[in-house]
């Protein structure tokens, strides 16, 4: 099974109509094969920006109820990891929503990744893979 690493952008702009990556974003998505994967700090990260659009949250969420995002655990044992890639990354800075997303993708041995943010092309896994950014 295909699974695709979902950032915060692309997520909030998905049930955001007015965001104005809404539309590339929603094309992306309809062209995606695969199951969109994230973490909680993300969604976290998502909610907190869109804290003026309750519709637009309880729609997250909702895309996590029905299944069309998929939250995948952190656990005590990625910590390490976690902080290290922090520590790495501290001069872009990398957010904690990011640096559980590469963990995940080293984790899981995943390269694909929904989002609009740059640094994803600058991070790497620790197999030192570059990630497959999309749009």
């Amino acid at each position: 099974m295909n699974r695709i690493l979902t950032d915060t952008g692309p997520l909030v702009a998905l049930v955001d109509n007015d965001d104005a990556d809404h539309a590339q974003c929603a094309a992306t998505a309809k062209t995606l094969t695969g199951t969109l994967v994230t973490t909680w700090p993300v969604i976290t990260e998502a909610c907190y920006l869109l804290a003026e659009d309750p519709q637009a949250q309880d729609a997250l969420l909702g895309k996590i109820e029905s299944g069309d995002l998929v939250l995948e655990p952190m656990d005590p044992e990625d910590i390490p990891a976690i902080r290290t890639l922090l520590y790495k990354y501290r001069d872009l800075p990398m957010d904690l929503a990011d640096a559980t997303l590469v963990r995940l993708a080293d984790r899981d041995g995943l390269d694909n990744v929904f989002t609009l943010d740059k640094h994803f092309r600058v991070y790497r896994t620790r197999r030192r893979r570059a990630f497959r950014v999309v749009p």
